[in-house]
């Protein structure tokens, strides 16, 4: 299977940090090869342009975003979700990989 990259927006990048270790934890459990990362909002456009994302996901502060991620995404053809604010405020790691690996495989 080829690695998957997951590429997390939130605000700032930091609350995001911790959700990103919980979920390369439940990628490694799983065997699932991924690259999982954060960036604030302003660092996105140049993080898309750097690194072949399969998928994004936005943090339930930045929801707000959706329609604006979902122009510049269209192109590229990268699925695009808002994370589940319960599993977001729980920081559970192995249900928002479940959600970014669902959307990669729509």
């Amino acid at each position: 299977m080829a690695k998957k990259t997951i590429m997390l927006v939130c605000s700032a990048g930091m609350s995001t940090s911790l959700l990103v270790t919980k979920m390369q934890k439940a990628a490694e459990a799983q065997g699932v090869d991924a690259d999982i990362f954060a960036v604030s909002a302003s660092e996105a456009d140049s993080s898309l342009e750097q690194k072949d994302v399969n998928v994004l996901l936005l943090g339930p502060q930045v929801r707000f975003m959706k329609g604006d991620f979902e122009k510049r995404l269209a192109p590229k053809g990268i699925p695009l979700e808002v994370i589940n604010m319960s599993d977001y405020g729980m920081m559970n790691g192995e249900k928002v990989l479940q959600q970014a690996l669902t959307l990669i495989e729509k």
